[in-house]
């Protein structure tokens, strides 16, 4: 928490600067995104993102979901038409995600474990994937520090995800806390 609201104010000139880009860009909606996700034991939350879509974006999943590149329950698309031009920087940056930094002082998400899912998605999962919700959702894993996600099963995934619940620690998290900062720097997220 202490982490999270320092980061918090440092980076306060930087959500500035993303938000006005994305205005700029997009001016049809807020520059913040909320989405409730699946926390911890299935307990839902609103998280916050910068928004990397246009207006409108979640209704138009529908008329794209056979385009989805991904098995399971998740949708991923590697050209997502929905997504605006700066949204793409944003991204591949994880620059998008850095809002969740208030989630993290909510106590609604750590800094590392896994990725939060959508409603939707944990409707989905098997008993073995539900395994995800045992611990509190993290900002970055091992997925999203792996070189070619869109490479991976969400089987593989998961598999993941349940090997960072087995060995967490503080030296695994700073571990993935500073390879996700690589990633951000060299803007090979996905």
């Amino acid at each position: 928490m202490v982490f999270s609201l320092t980061a918090l104010l440092l980076l306060l000139p930087l959500f500035v600067l993303i938000s006005l880009m994305i205005v700029l860009n997009d001016p049809s909606a807020s520059p913040l995104y909320k989405q409730v996700r699946i926390g911890q034991g299935g307990k839902p939350f609103v998280m916050y993102k910068f928004r990397t879509m246009i207006k409108g974006a979640e209704q138009m999943k529908d008329q794209i979901s056979d385009q989805n590149e991904r098995h399971g329950p998740v949708f991923k698309m590697k050209r997502d038409p929905r997504i605006i031009r700066v949204g793409y920087f944003l991204r591949s940056t994880y620059l998008d995600e850095l809002p969740q930094l208030w989630n993290v002082l909510l106590g609604d998400m750590s800094l590392v474990g896994p990725r939060p899912a959508l409603p939707a998605e944990v409707e989905q999962y098997t008993a073995y994937q539900r395994n995800r919700l045992l611990v509190t959702p993290g900002l970055t894993c091992f997925w999203q520090v792996y070189p070619d996600q869109n490479a991976l099963s969400f089987d593989e995934w998961v598999a993941m995800d349940l090997e960072y619940i087995e060995q967490r620690g503080l030296l695994l998290d700073w571990m993935l806390i500073l390879k996700t900062i690589k990633v951000m720097v060299f803007a090979r997220g996905e």
